[in-house]
């Protein structure tokens, strides 16, 4: 069997490195370079928490292979099993996190619920003002600026193909397959998985199945190195304090993001930016998380072009309309963790026609008839 898969993000790079371990002869095309899209603009968040929970099995299987990444890819990718801290400050968000603890237990996940004088024990410094938290101990971070491009250097490695900066015009279908027509020359393949992250839903209308998506950049930022304090990631319940988020890297860099919105993005070009008239209140939001940061520069802010889908959920799975074709896009800003597990359950469908794994709930079929706006990605509070 041969593939080709549209789009080099960590989607596409996952399965092309999962198929090609399983003998698929595949290629990778991609518009620019590899991992320089959305990935990189991830802020490198590993958690359950939160999360959909239709998705967790999802989730569990690619906290799996987070924890084989450097043994599959032959390289670290800075995956730390540092924990997810998560805390609520008023009876709201406490009232949330209980009832997502209670809802997701028979999913697999267990949460750590926290009282101040434990977490102001374990975790000094950190949500002072805070009633109560979550703790999940094997959840954690990685860098996004590695991952995409370690499961494409494996995947070269195992005979896949890597095409990148390449123009893609014309993608037809064909007796025996797909033809995809770009600046570099033709490819041809018997499966096409589409992998195009916000652009996605364009190569889904070519084959009739219509998407509501559109394109929006997250604010994200880091500051100056500080003493190395902050082990887990850290977050907060029901949006407190506007649903800021951050992470301090072993270099000493506090990384963060949330508590801005998110801003315009460019689907024709793939430009998003940073605002920064948004940044003296995203700042604000983080104090109460840690108030350390009072009085510390901010070195550097990004964005990058995420694709939003209507209901917050990603499109997963086999087309509806075309024998051959698969998606996987429009994570909506939380595909992070879960993209190890997508590859991988991608390349068992397309390598043996099934997963154990159930993805009704985001087949590209349910948008059928509708014509739905976008939302804003309640889903996925924390990337």
């Amino acid at each position: 069997m041969d593939a080709i898969v549209l789009g080099g993000g960590l989607m596409g790079a996952a399965s092309t490195f999962f198929l090609a371990r399983r003998g698929v002869r595949v290629t990778l095309i991609e518009r620019n370079r590899v991992g320089t899209g959305a990935t990189v603009a991830s802020f490198g968040n590993i958690r359950r928490s939160g999360r959909y929970l239709p998705q967790l099995p999802l989730a569990a299987r690619s906290l799996q292979l987070w924890g084989q990444a450097a043994k599959l890819l032959g390289r670290d990718v800075e995956f730390r099993a540092t924990g997810h801290l998560r805390f609520a400050f008023t009876q709201k968000a406490v009232d949330e996190m209980r009832a997502f603890a209670k809802a997701a237990r028979p999913w697999g996940l267990d949460l750590e619920e926290l009282e101040p004088r434990d977490f102001r024990r374990r975790f000094p410094g950190l949500g002072t003002d805070a009633v109560a938290a979550s703790f999940s101990p094997r959840d954690g971070s990685a860098n996004p600026r590695l991952i995409a491009p370690a499961f494409a250097d494996a995947a070269c490695r195992l005979g896949a193909k890597i095409v990148e900066e390449v123009g893609v015009g014309a993608i037809n279908r064909t007796g025996s397959g797909f033809e995809v027509v770009t600046s570099k020359g033709r490819y041809s393949a018997q499966v096409l998985l589409n992998a195009a992250g916000a652009w996605g839903a364009r190569i889904a209308e070519q084959f009739g199945e219509s998407v509501p998506i559109v394109a929006r950049g997250p604010q994200m930022g880091v500051t100056e190195p500080l003493p190395y304090r902050v082990v887990p990631v850290v977050g907060v319940w029901a949006h407190d304090h506007g649903g800021g988020y951050l992470r301090q890297v072993e270099r000493g860099n506090i990384v963060f993001g949330g508590g801005a919105g998110r801003t315009e993005a460019c689907i024709e070009t793939g430009y998003a930016r940073a605002d920064p008239a948004r940044l003296p209140g995203q700042l604000r939001s983080l104090l109460p998380i840690l108030p350390a940061l009072e009085n510390v520069c901010v070195i550097r802010t990004w964005s990058g072009c995420e694709g939003y889908i209507g209901d917050g959920l990603p499109v997963m799975g086999r087309s509806a309309t075309t024998p051959g074709l698969f998606h996987a896009f429009g994570f909506c800003g939380h595909g992070f963790q879960l993209g190890p597990g997508v590859g991988d359950v991608m390349a068992e469908m397309i390598d043996t026609g099934r997963t154990d794994l159930s993805l009704d709930e985001f087949r590209v079929g349910r948008f059928a008839g509708r014509r739905d706006g976008a939302c804003d990605g309640a889903q996925g509070m924390e990337r």
